[in-house]
């Protein structure tokens, strides 16, 4: 081969690779690859072929490989055990035959192929590079500009590499067009066999943190913390800040000096109105802040349930739902609780409702009159089964109650439990009901009997369950509540297969010991015999 040929081949390499931002190595073995298959073109598709190219002369090295076998398969790339001696008398089995080939010129079929092999080494090796680069990026900020459009998804130029943002990434209304800078968070970067491997977003509740970080120092620098983010992209958001330094404000520090720093943001989120709130670890307190603009007369939260009731005025309600509930929305995305947002005049009017419905269920149940029931209702209870089991001094210690009548109504409420309790029962035994799934304290009564209902008759029937089969099968029970019950309900497998593992390596553990011991004996007998 020529001396400029070998020269040639080096200098495409190193243009290849400077141009690609793909190591020279790389570039030189995708090359190797194509000549050998070409080669094989040439020589025969079952010869193995291998070549070399030598990274300081560009000088292509060929060789055919026959290995030395039992029984040959294919002659031309096996050889028997004799034959090969023939050629190589310390040669054994399993080792290989190495003969040199001359170079050949490529005809055109053979340079297609070498080339498309190339090809596609190189666009391999690019899509590596691009993983390795960007994937330690994910949850930054990008810069780019705009390369193309295609169906609403952009194709972004960020210099040797492209992102996409998906249509739905993108805030509603935006336009953008070729040649625009455009800035964008890293959502995710992932190696793909084809396309683009690093997605952007712009309406990631994080982009708007990542955008208040480059824009308020006091977040850059961790004096201020970024507790919660609810967007809804191009219209609304709500943004939560902490500071432990009671002299710094935190809302004030984002909003900057007129407005500044925030203006900043909504411009770039094309006019998103941004609400920023003070996070409080009192979910109360916490709840009120998220609730802006409106203002909030009360809040009652039901741990148990992860609701919470919000009262407003009046005058405030429509404020406080929002447009199409976005702000109610907005805020219970923020706090992470569900908030039932009511008027104060319609809690007026639910409260009355309640005590009527609680009042005519005491009075049925333990035969008292409308004072009475009233009186208990007061001091806050709501069920029969809390002044059935709550200790007797709380009772008497209500106003105008007697020791003698707070026994009485304590006896004639345990009563009407049994009576509930016992029917219960009937009701489980009748439908097949397992006492594991009867006894499983984090389900009510009523959903028990529902399951089993639909046959679900015991404890591993329920946890086989999936969360949306669960919600399914039971009223007002969200997917994340229906979850959490089924890895409750689960509790009991993990800690038998813990006791099974634990039993086994006890074995283990035993035997290794008794053999230890044996061990020990049988050296101490043999020293015994040799004394």
């Amino acid at each position: 081969m020529v001396a400029g040929m070998k020269t040639e081949i080096l200098g495409v390499a190193d243009a290849v690779a400077r141009e690609k931002g793909i190591d020279r190595e790389v570039i030189i073995e995708a090359m190797e690859v194509a000549i050998q298959k070409a080669s094989r073109a040439k020589y025969g598709h079952d010869r193995d072929v291998r070549t070399t190219i030598d990274r300081q002369t560009g000088e292509i090295i060929m060789h055919a490989y026959r290995e030395v076998v039992e029984e040959v398969e294919n002659e031309s790339a096996q050889l028997l055990l004799e034959d090969a001696q023939r050629i190589n008398p310390d040669i054994k089995m399993g080792e290989f035959i190495v003969d040199d080939l001359p170079p050949f010129d490529f005809g055109r079929v053979a340079a297609q192929t070498a080339k498309q092999v190339i090809f596609q080494q190189v666009r391999e090796a690019e899509r590596s590079r691009q993983y390795e680069e960007y994937k330690d990026r994910v949850g930054d900020i990008i810069n780019g500009i705009v390369k193309r459009v295609e169906f609403g998804n952009v194709m972004v130029d960020l210099g040797q590499t492209e992102a996409i943002i998906m249509r739905d990434n993108m805030i509603q209304r935006e336009a953008v067009r070729v040649g625009d800078r455009i800035r964008a968070y890293v959502e995710d970067v992932r190696p793909e066999p084809r396309g683009s491997q690093i997605f952007l977003s712009r309406t990631h509740p994080q982009f708007l943190a990542k955008l208040f970080a480059q824009e308020v120092p006091e977040i850059y620098d961790g004096q201020i913390e970024v507790k919660a983010v609810a967007r809804d992209p191009g219209s609304r958001a709500k943004f939560a800040v902490y500071v432990g330094d009671k002299s710094i404000d935190p809302v004030g520090a984002c909003v900057g000096m007129r407005g500044s720093r925030v203006q900043n943001i909504v411009t770039e989120l094309q006019g998103e109105k941004i609400d920023i709130v003070p996070w409080s670890e009192n979910p109360a307190v916490f709840i009120v802040n998220a609730m802006v603009p409106a203002e909030v007369s009360k809040v009652i939260l039901d741990e148990e349930a992860g609701k919470v009731d919000v009262i407003v005025p009046d005058d405030q309600l429509s404020l406080a739902i929002g447009r199409r509930g976005q702000n109610v929305r907005l805020a219970s995305m923020l706090t992470g609780w569900s908030l039932d947002v009511s008027s104060e005049t319609q809690e007026s009017e639910r409260r009355v409702e309640e005590v009527k419905r609680i009042s005519a269920i005491f009075i049925e149940a333990m035969d008292i009159d409308d004072v009475i029931a009233h009186l208990l209702i007061s001091e806050g209870f709501k069920k029969i089964e809390e002044i059935a089991f709550v200790p007797l001094d709380d009772l008497a210690n209500i106003e105008g109650f007697e020791e003698e009548l707070a026994e009485e109504l304590q006896n004639r409420a345990k009563a009407y439990v049994q009576v509930i309790e016992d029917k219960h029962k009937a009701i489980l035994k009748k439908l097949g009901v397992a006492d594991d799934l009867a006894n499983f304290e984090a389900l009510s009564k009523e959903q028990i009997v529902a399951l089993g209902g639909k046959d679900i008759k015991t404890l591993d029937d329920f946890a086989d369950l999936a969360g949306d089969e669960l919600v399914d099968l039971l009223d007002n029970l969200s997917v994340r509540d229906a979850n959490a019950l089924i890895m409750k309900a689960r509790e009991h497998w993990f800690a038998e297969e813990d006791a099974a593992k634990a039993a086994a390596e006890a074995e283990a553990a035993a035997v290794e010991e008794k053999t230890d011991t044996k061990t020990d004996t049988e050296v101490e007998t043999s020293k015994a015999d040799e004394a």
